[in-house]
């Protein structure tokens, strides 16, 4: 599946992509924030395109204007989120490089796939999170339509034990209509 939007294509990752990968992932502001280890080398973007990002639903963020992949984004439904969702309902998770923060590259990301979500596929119902202090992450959320749900503490991430706390945020399909 490849979707469009005015400055941007979301496609499936390939192998190919794991020099630019590396090169965003490794930043120290972009991994830890999200919840996930810094890339150490190509070939460890390599194997996180392999084993994590090559799932259904997982796109990468691709400038139309350079064909490079800067950020990715994913939605995952039903089981295949993190936080125990019915099959009616997705959690999107995204993340871009530093160079292009502010650029509303991933609103513009997230509100394509929440079309995708909605019209596509047929879902109800749209959640994100963000971990405690992840204040960019809220901002694109809020920009796209998510409302504040709830909280949890002590929310395990991809950092090996490390506790995080986590804000959900989410959206209906019905106030996804109301806001078009």
């Amino acid at each position: 599946m490849i979707l469009e939007t005015k400055r941007l294509t979301l496609r499936p990752w390939r192998e190919s992509d794991a020099q630019d990968l590396f090169y965003y992932a490794s930043h120290p502001d972009v991994g830890p924030t999200a919840g996930w280890a810094v890339h150490t080398s190509v070939e460890n973007s390599r194997t996180v395109i392999s084993n994590i990002l090559s799932v259904p639903e997982s796109y990468a963020v691709v400038l139309k204007e350079t064909g490079q992949p800067v950020g990715s984004i994913c939605l995952m439904i039903g089981k295949a989120s993190n936080i125990g969702l019915p099959d009616t309902e997705g959690e999107i998770g995204f993340w871009i490089g530093v160079p292009y923060w502010g650029q509303g590259l991933i609103p513009e990301a997230v509100r394509e796939l929440m079309r995708h979500g909605f019209e596509d596929l047929k879902l109800e119902k749209l959640w994100c999170g963000y971990f405690d202090g992840n204040d960019k992450s809220k901002r694109a959320q809020e920009k796209c339509g998510f409302r504040y749900h709830h909280t949890k503490e002590n929310v395990p991430c991809a950092l090996k034990g490390v506790l995080r706390t986590t804000h959900f945020t989410f959206i209906s399909k019905e106030a996804w209509l109301l806001q078009k």
